[in-house]
């Protein structure tokens, strides 16, 4: 019986198939009238009932499917597809069952139309692809492991940086932001232990842009199915033109059912070694699960063909969902322009050029004049016009066994653009020590050392006036203060709004150097910076207030300069020359001395007036020691207050600040030669 034409061969042109069938076809059998109608298929000379799905599902027996090969004159195809029992059950069982009426079983072995799985026809079919049997990895095959994939040293770089970058961010950053390169760590790692002898191309398009008609000619026969109906491919359909490939497919999650092989021909061979083709669903279908299938196959292939029609190559669908966003991926792009055979006269190079201006646009690079990018090219997979061009191409993209290096380059860029955000920044980051000196001043205003210092200076000079000052006078004086502090109460402490006032200005002065250390960062890392901040700053005001009570004073007596004993001296000698003058003047009185008033006068105004010009020249030469002992005094609070904000503030915010920067590092040698702005 001759074999029947899939009906669907034409549909792209449906009058060419008019035309075919009236011009009458050799082999090309027309489906007998009612058998359209909806009864059961009889059985053959055994009187079974056929099972569901056993040829009008998308698995269909494999014996069968040789069968029908080998009435149509071509036994060696019945042979060499014959499979084990239960590798057909399998494949039945897997099988889409499709809507379609039941036929006699007769017509059934001459027709195979299962919508997934390869239809074998000896004739010629649509474009002249001839319908020779394929051949189904087995499962289960021992086949040769090829060489993993290698990278070089510059894209090892880049991804170690990477998985750096993520590790240093990950107490940072919300799983989110890193999420897609987290993506692409695993991908690449998964991508690398595999075959690097093969390129898995991935042919994509929207309903009714003839990719499958494309898939069948590049294979050379028709594996998937062609028709009107939409959609109409369901599931990826996968085409290897070499052994060693499974690993790969394995992890694209396409099953074995779905795994085909071109005729073996020398030539195709040669051409297209260590292709693994693969045929999507519609990227615009109405099924959900296909669209779905669509975007986690092509996050993981390692090249894409995208094939338009001149009616939808302008489909905003299009650029913006897939091309737009993969516009760093023109390096692993084909961008192919199917069903130009429509197009009249010069209309074909008008589309040709618009779709150039729509890709340029999308800002993806066009692969021009040698330079790298997408290769654009025209064809018409029904004629078969350019798709030997476009073969030639692939097979010299393949040859160059690169494809897979470059799409995980591509990748690896895309994260970088996706994180520019979170680490890019246009201007220098860190505290600068005007800063710092800053924020120990205000700590130091806030603990009072100021006025610690001037209170030391005062007490200096108390202490030189007590030691260096007149007997008498420092009698008087200390009488006076006695009676003040009975009349005057006891000493008020520090008012509650003075420490209010002193924790507030510790929390502004936190504030204040944090924005300043947060200036310039990204969102994430400001907010990070600010935060190591405030938990430092738990506890500072009472630490300070412990500092301004223990170190205000030092330990011990105070220094005292080399003159301090000449001064009491002198002040002694002031007052022994008062009571010599005193007693000689008293025993003048009483008649003990002779009367000689002069001398003993002289000595009591010297003595009275001696102890005064001591005391004062005293007081002139302490300023400078009293000055200098404040102005210690002040230094050590000041440099206690300092250390206590550095151990609790700023160490913190450097900590962050150091962090920010090893993981800026990484992201400069992760985006490689790309322009990052420098780190201040």
């Amino acid at each position: 019986m001759a074999a029947v034409t899939d009906r669907t061969d034409h549909a792209e042109h449906p009058e060419e198939r008019g035309k075919s069938g009236e011009a009458g076809n050799p082999g090309r059998l027309v489906r007998p009238e009612g058998a359209d109608r909806p009864e059961r298929r009889q059985e053959s000379a055994e009187g079974r009932l056929p099972e569901a799905g056993d040829d009008a599902a998308g698995g269909v027996d494999e014996n069968e499917g040789a069968g029908a090969g080998a009435q149509g004159g071509n036994p060696a195809a019945r042979a060499q597809e014959k499979v084990p029992h239960a590798r057909v059950e399998d494949d039945v069982r897997h099988a889409r069952v499709r809507d379609e009426d039941p036929v006699d079983r007769s017509e059934s072995e001459a027709a195979w139309d299962d919508g997934l799985i390869a239809r074998r026809v000896p004739e010629a079919g649509a474009g002249g692809l001839p319908q020779t049997a394929t051949v189904v990895e087995p499962r289960g095959t021992s086949e040769r492991q090829p060489a993993p994939l290698a990278y070089d040293g510059a894209l090892r770089s880049r991804l170690d940086a990477l998985r750096e970058l993520v590790a240093l961010s990950r107490t940072r950053l919300d799983g989110d932001t890193l999420a897609e390169a987290g993506r692409v760590l695993d991908e690449s790692s998964a991508r690398r232990r595999l075959s690097g002898e093969h390129t898995v191309v991935a042919v994509a398009g929207a309903t009714g842009s003839g990719k499958s008609t494309l898939f069948n000619a590049l294979a050379g026969v028709n594996l998937s199915e062609t028709g009107v109906r939409r959609p109409t491919t369901a599931a990826p359909l996968v085409c290897m033109w070499s052994d060693g490939a499974s690993a790969l497919v394995d992890r694209l999650g396409i099953p074995g059912r779905l795994r085909r092989r071109p005729p073996q021909s020398p030539d195709g061979d040669s051409q297209l070694s260590g292709l693994v083709l693969i045929d999507l669903p519609d990227h615009d279908s109405a099924a959900v699960a296909h669209r779905e299938q669509v975007d986690r196959v092509l996050a993981l292939v390692d090249a894409v063909i995208w094939v338009v029609d001149p009616e939808k190559y302008a489909d905003a669908v299009l650029h913006e969902r897939y091309l737009r966003p993969l516009a760093g991926h023109a390096e692993v792009m084909f961008v192919v322009l199917n069903q130009v055979d429509r197009l009249p006269g010069e209309a074909a190079e008008q589309v040709l050029d618009d779709l150039r201006r729509l890709l340029d646009g999308d800002g993806i690079a066009l692969g021009e004049y040698d330079e790298p990018g997408a290769s654009v090219l025209a064809v018409s997979a029904l004629t078969g016009e350019g798709v030997g061009e476009l073969r030639e191409v692939l097979g010299q993209f393949v040859a160059e066994r690169g494809a897979a290096a470059r799409r995980v380059s591509a990748d690896v860029d895309a994260a970088a653009a996706r994180l520019r955000t979170v680490y890019g920044t246009g201007r220098g980051t860190g505290l600068s020590e005007e800063a710092r000196e800053e924020f120990a001043g205000r700590l130091a205003d806030a603990v009072g050392a100021t006025a610690a210092g001037e209170a030391a200076e005062r007490a200096w000079l108390r202490n030189a006036n007590r030691a260096c000052g007149a007997p008498w006078l420092r009698l008087w004086r200390w009488s006076r203060e006695r009676r003040q502090s009975a009349t005057g109460g006891p000493t008020l402490p520090a008012s509650t709004d003075e420490e209010a006032t002193a924790r507030q200005n510790v929390e502004q002065a936190v504030r204040t150097v944090a924005d300043q250390a947060a200036a310039g960062l990204p969102a994430p890392w400001a907010q990070s910076v600010r935060e190591a901040a405030v938990r430092g700053a738990h506890g500072l005001p009472e630490t300070l207030d412990q500092l301004a009570l223990s170190d205000a004073e030092p330990p011990g007596r105070p220094p005292r300069p080399g003159w301090w004993p000449a001064a009491v001296m002198a002040q002694v000698m002031m007052t022994l020359l008062q009571l010599l003058a005193v007693l000689w003047l008293l025993g003048q009185v009483v008649g003990f001395m002779s009367v000689h008033v002069g001398v003993p006068v002289l000595l009591l105004g010297a003595g009275v007036v001696g102890g005064p010009v001591v005391e004062w020249g005293c007081r002139v030469a302490a300023r400078g020691p009293a000055r200098r002992f404040g102005l210690e005094a002040e230094r050590r609070l000041r440099e206690a207050a300092a250390g206590c904000g550095r151990a609790q503030v700023l160490d913190p915010l450097a900590a962050e600040l150091l962090r920010y920067r090893e993981v800026r590092e990484q992201y400069v040698k992760v985006v490689g030669d790309g322009a990052v702005p420098r780190l201040g």
